[in-house]
């Protein structure tokens, strides 16, 4: 299985902390945020290569920060080096397919969040459903629904509806940017951008997919710390505790 790690961003609204340095290799404790993403996914022994899809502009430090792993990690420039000429998170992911002619089961993440629980439970959870899958969890605040991808599911978690950003959100339960794609739907990346999907944001595939085949939301067993802005930057250093394993 391939790890595609979304690194694309410019984290505008992190700056100047991110205005020359990537904002998934801040640190948070001990670690920087992909060390804890990489170090607790490489626990499940069924990873065999992450690669991280970066922008022009940052793919430097990637690379430094790579030779520093013992683990197999190849870096991706997509070329683009601005926040307004960013080809968005699905096109990124079928630029790293395409680039390195991957034809694997892939878990797909963003780089820049950092998780109390362990990712192996979510790779556990795809791998029995064998299907594609996502993490939901239930968002009470409707300000925040607006700004994220929502799910309608039955009671055996698959999906029957999912929308990215809508303006009257159908549920409370929201989707994180972690998925887990089979190979065959990974091979469909190409084929949901052709018809027309939403390329900015990573649910936006997800969201055409669950359209076409069976995709499942297994409800997050554990806290997502998402880092937009400095002052959520500065609190998650000072409440992130670890992995839960």
């Amino acid at each position: 299985m391939k790890c595609l790690i979304l690194a694309a961003g410019y984290a505008t609204r992190l700056y100047p902390l991110t205005e020359n340095f990537p904002k998934p290799l801040l640190k948070v404790g001990e670690k920087t945020i992909l060390d804890w993403l990489v170090d607790d996914i490489d626990t499940s022994k069924i990873v065999d290569e992450y690669v991280v899809i970066s922008n022009h502009k940052f793919a430097r430090h990637f690379n430094e920060w790579a030779k520093t792993k013992q683990q197999k990690i190849t870096v991706v420039d997509d070329g683009t080096d601005s926040n307004e000429t960013r080809l968005g998170a699905v096109k990124d992911i079928q630029f790293a397919i395409d680039s390195l002619r991957l034809d694997d089961d892939m878990l797909v993440i963003a780089g820049d969040n950092v998780l109390d629980f362990s990712l192996t439970k979510f790779i556990d959870y795809a791998k029995a459903k064998g299907c594609s899958c996502i993490m939901r969890y239930y968002e009470p605040e409707f300000t925040k629904l607006l700004k994220c991808g929502v799910v309608t599911i039955d009671n055996e978690d698959k999906i029957l509806n999912m929308t990215e950003k809508s303006p009257s959100p159908a549920t409370n339960w929201c989707c994180p940017p972690f998925y887990y794609y089979t190979k065959e739907d990974a091979r469909l990346v190409q084929r949901g951008i052709e018809c027309g999907c939403a390329t900015d944001a990573p649910g936006s595939y997800i969201a055409w997919l669950c359209t076409q085949t069976s995709v499942y939301a297994m409800e997050m067993p554990g806290k997502r710390y998402d880092i937009g802005n400095l002052e959520s930057y500065e609190k998650v250093k000072r409440e992130y505790k670890g992995i839960d394993l």
